[in-house]
């Protein structure tokens, strides 16, 4: 049965990779994307989605989204000063020809709107793969679109690990105030995959070589993009990276193949706003005894094999 779904994503190389599995997977029917500002900045985001569509050949309709974190004026940290130690590791734009098509006049919040609030939207999966500014945005103007949501999987947050400091991952880290507000609006399906899974599932040059097998226009870029990851992941001066994290993609697969999490739970989830070290920290309440309501379930491990194996299915569609 094909899952429907709209991606909601800051396109970089990782939402590149998940956008191409989306719209060529035979399980899935890919209705639309939204932007947001995260990566890179909107305009960039947005003009590297409608890249990676063209580039596969896919009629699916772009919505641009926040241009900034929903209360903040900028990130926490100024994007130019936090990827000041890789500044090759996300680039501005997708080495992939110029986009032909546009972006929707509608923007991302109220497609989101429209949508769940129309008999269209009761089947559709929404993925958030970026800063989750577009649904609090959403949510707090249209407050009944919390029961609408049929399903909602995020990329974001880490139990055990962060990526911009210690206890904080990115997406979580950009627009913390928004996080919060979206998985305490009670959207009533709601999968988090934080970078414990997405790192237990890293893919390896064997794996580009795979891909470049492949051949197809989705196979080839994705390959290209996960190299670049590889050869740019900052690393020890010694140690060099053998395999990269392709976050946002595993979310995809996740809907094509559930086996792909191979272990998880259904938690209390909260996000720090204030901490001034741990703002943005995802706060998992696995005690047993905890009486606080379940929010979320959380994947906490992968199975890379798979992972790869459903883009692989993607690829070749």
């Amino acid at each position: 049965m094909t899952t429907r779904l709209i991606l909601d994503c800051d396109t970089g190389t990782d939402d590149a990779v998940a956008i191409m599995a989306a719209a060529g997977h035979p399980e899935l029917d890919l209705v639309a994307v939204t932007t947001v500002n995260g990566n890179v900045p909107l305009e960039n985001t947005t003009d590297n989605t409608l890249r990676v569509l063209d580039h596969v050949g896919a009629d699916v309709p772009v919505y641009p989204g926040a241009a900034r974190p929903l209360i903040r004026p900028d990130f926490p940290i100024p994007r130019e000063v936090l990827n000041a130690d890789s500044p090759e590791f996300q680039v501005l734009q997708l080495d992939l020809p110029e986009a032909t098509s546009t972006a929707q006049q509608t923007g991302a919040v109220q497609f989101l709107i429209d949508t769940y609030l129309g008999d269209e939207g009761a089947d559709i999966v929404l993925v958030a793969t970026g800063p989750l500014t577009n649904l609090a945005l959403a949510l707090g103007a249209e407050p009944r679109l919390a029961a609408r949501i049929p399903r909602l999987v995020i990329m974001g947050g880490g139990h055990r690990m962060g990526n911009v400091t210690p206890t904080a991952e990115f997406n979580f880290w950009v627009d913390p105030e928004a996080a919060e507000a979206v998985l305490t609006a009670g959207i009533r399906d709601v999968t988090i995959v934080p970078l414990d899974a997405t790192h237990a599932a890293e893919l390896t040059l064997a794996d580009c070589d795979r891909f470049d097998a492949i051949g197809t226009p989705a196979a080839l870029a994705s390959s290209a993009f996960v190299r670049h990851r590889i050869d740019t992941a900052l690393r020890g001066d010694a140690e060099a990276a053998a395999s990269t994290a392709v976050h946002d993609a595993v979310c995809v697969a996740y809907l094509v193949d559930p086996e792909v999490v191979t272990r998880s739970g259904v938690h209390p989830v909260n996000v720090e706003t204030t901490g001034t070290r741990t703002l943005g920290e995802m706060i998992v309440d696995t005690r047993q005894w905890t009486t606080e309501p379940t929010t979320a379930r959380v994947a906490f491990d992968a199975d890379a094999a798979r992972f790869a194996d459903v883009l692989a299915d993607a690829f070749r569609g």
